[in-house]
């Protein structure tokens, strides 16, 4: 039986590739030893994640290993050499403000990680097309220097400029910009995906995601926007708005829209691609925005605050150009805006608080 095996695969988008891909008639194999706890706290943690799909999804196969563990990572998959059909790379630490804390374990387990992972796939499995979870904070602070114009609740990039249309696409540059600690070990990784696609022609490709959302995602205040936003919606926990009078512009797409894009890509691989792939123009708003939705869906007055130190490195205004990607894979669509993913979160959470 052919298998695929997915790193992160208790977190937000790798249980949601874990559950499709196996309705596809795939064993999953997981790798996730819930270092999310550890970066962002006990109410991160993806425990009840992987309990779940232990439960609920058949022949699902857990490992709880760090991806920079070279001996473990060898061993799972030399003993699935031959069936391995594809690698879904989502594991990573994924907050710039936490890579602050603690750069040396940020840059090992993304960059270094990765690197552990894609040797082991080109080792044992160097035909299977290889899936990385990239990050639009590979382009550092660039979009910020785009010019942008203040509107009523956003920031909006001028309607002359090219990307007005459809958003930032993929011939931004990674120079010449602040990353943020999180965005350079991210774009080493993204840069190690791309060269083994290139030097080794693996089918190869990173999806540089905005932020990337879902009922599943275990979110903390320093990770998982609107998933924690909803969350102090229905709690009544405080949230901070950290800068840009709260007009900040971040486009969302539900992990369920990107892992139907991986899908697009695993059944027609291309060599070391790239692409920019969010809400784009069909799901995105600003924080007040996103306030606003919260309060009109949970029913419910948000306890706010606002901070008028921005994080470092964050977008003032990003909306990603996914039509490089419709016009490879012109039968992928959206299922979800940010209105109707609000709205799966507010049913998720309304029993549990």
């Amino acid at each position: 039986m052919q298998c695929v095996i997915v790193t992160g695969s208790a977190g937000l988008v790798g249980s949601e590739a874990v559950k499709f891909f196996a309705e596809k008639g795939f064993k999953t194999i997981g790798i996730d030893n819930d270092m999310r706890s550890k970066f962002f706290g006990k109410e991160a943690s993806t425990e009840w994640n992987r309990k779940a799909l232990e439960k609920n999804v058949a022949g699902y196969e857990h490992h709880s290993a760090d991806i920079r563990d070279d001996a473990k990572i060898n061993e799972i998959f030399q003993k699935y050499s031959g069936s391995i059909a594809g690698v879904i790379h989502a594991a990573a630490q994924p907050s710039h403000d936490w890579a602050a804390k603690d750069p040396h374990t940020d840059f090992t387990v993304n960059a270094n990680g990765t690197l552990t992972v894609l040797e082991a796939a080109r080792k044992f499995s160097p035909t299977a097309p290889f899936i990385f979870t990239s990050t639009n904070k590979v382009y550092g602070d660039n979009p910020n220097s785009l010019p942008l114009v203040e509107e009523k609740t956003r920031w909006e990039i001028d309607r002359k400029h090219p990307y007005y249309k459809n958003g930032i696409d993929e011939s931004l540059s990674v120079d010449k910009t602040k990353h943020s600690l999180f965005g350079v070990s991210k774009l080493a990784a993204d840069a190690l995906v791309q060269e083994y696609g290139k030097y080794f022609g693996m089918k190869t490709v990173c999806f540089r995601a905005g932020c990337i959302t879902g009922s599943s995602h275990s979110s903390a205040e320093l990770h998982g926007f609107l998933a924690y936003l909803m969350k102090c919606a229905m709690t009544g926990k405080h949230y901070t708005i950290f800068g840009y009078k709260g007009k900040q512009v971040r486009d969302n797409i539900h992990a369920y829209d990107l892992v139907t894009a991986f899908w697009n890509f695993f059944e027609n691989p291309r060599e070391a691609e790239i692409y920019n792939m969010g809400g784009g123009r069909h799901s995105n708003c600003s924080m007040l925005e996103a306030i606003e939705l919260c309060e009109n869906i949970s029913g419910k007055k948000m306890s706010h605050s606002y901070s008028e130190a921005n994080r470092t490195g964050d977008h003032i205004w990003w909306i990603s150009d996914v039509t490089k990607f419709q016009k490879h894979y012109p039968k992928w669509k959206y299922k979800y805006d940010v209105k109707s993913i609000l709205e799966e979160m507010e049913a998720s959470l309304h029993g549990a608080v």
